[in-house]
């Protein structure tokens, strides 16, 4: 927000859970206030049953781009989803292989019997480029990179060329020390339930959306269902989003590295310095 006031820039979303209409609170999703001060992209484009796959969205994100380029202002992509924010920077070309959803529960069904680390090794016998980048316990990308094979009978890094972004790019990541990162956590889980995640979660599933359905197996989601079934006390739920956060925070790690060298890491107050920084790797002239 600092960056984009200060830049003339608007904001083009690239976590997929602010993709999703009704699903506020526990994404949290951008204020009326904020949007009110910046114009975004990307937030409440689907339903929380329909799912924007990384292929559609480097096309809205690309449409996006433009977009805010022709109005002479400068976009900023945050996220979110490190594949989806690398999906877009290095253009990454998605195979064109659809869903197939009982290949996917049979998968699926194994992992809860065998663990994950049981699917992810299949995964390393036929595609070793893929597993070494997709984490053991990533069981969705696990399953995808399993489907496009056994469809296709070629490894998903076969199909994966790239053809970056043509576009200047600067990166910038959040810094926090893992003390503060778990402090600010917990605070976070609070605001959320105080602020009507569970009544969120209640309007969703009385809306018919099913407890299966990915958006609301999300982190904060699946809790907060499972409370409304009586199948977890409110301090239960808490304490389990508080530590799933946790470590999906660590996951997030192996998108962004600590020695990625693209990757410009500021601390969380340093305001100043990534406007400046934007200013003199981008050429941006401030509004006078």
């Amino acid at each position: 927000m600092r960056i984009a006031r200060s830049c003339n820039g608007e904001i083009i979303n690239a976590d997929p859970q602010q993709f999703n209409r009704g699903m506020d609170i526990g994404t949290a999703k951008p204020s009326r206030d904020e949007r009110a001060l910046v114009q975004h992209h990307l937030l409440d484009i689907a339903d929380p049953h329909e799912r924007i796959g990384l292929a559609l969205f480097q096309r809205r994100a690309l449409r996006a781009l433009e977009e805010t380029w022709d109005r002479g202002k400068l976009p900023i992509l945050v996220g979110g989803s490190g594949q989806y924010v690398w999906g877009l920077l290095e253009g990454w070309t998605v195979p064109e292989v659809p869903p197939d959803l009982d290949l996917r529960a049979g998968l699926e069904a194994r992992a809860a019997a065998e663990g994950t680390a049981a699917i992810h090794a299949e995964l390393v016998d036929v595609d070793p480029e893929a597993a070494a980048r997709i984490h053991v316990n990533d069981l969705r990308r696990i399953v995808r990179a399993l489907e496009v094979f056994k469809r296709t009978g070629r490894p998903i890094s076969s199909c994966q060329l790239r053809k970056p972004l043509d576009a200047d790019v600067l990166v910038i990541g959040v810094d926090v020390a893992l003390a503060e990162l778990d402090s600010r956590i917990s605070m976070r889980t609070d605001l959320m339930l105080r602020s009507g995640l569970i009544q969120e979660t209640l309007r969703l599933l009385d809306a018919g959306y099913t407890r299966d359905l990915p958006a609301l197996r999300a982190i904060g989601y699946r809790e907060a269902a499972a409370f409304v079934e009586g199948e977890l006390t409110l301090t239960e739920a808490q304490s389990l989003i508080e530590r799933e956060t946790r470590r999906l925070a660590r996951r997030q790690k192996a998108w962004f590295k600590p020695a990625d060298p693209r990757v410009n890491w500021l601390t969380p107050d340093a305001h100043d310095e990534a406007v400046s920084l934007v200013v003199g790797r981008l050429g941006i002239r401030l509004p006078v």
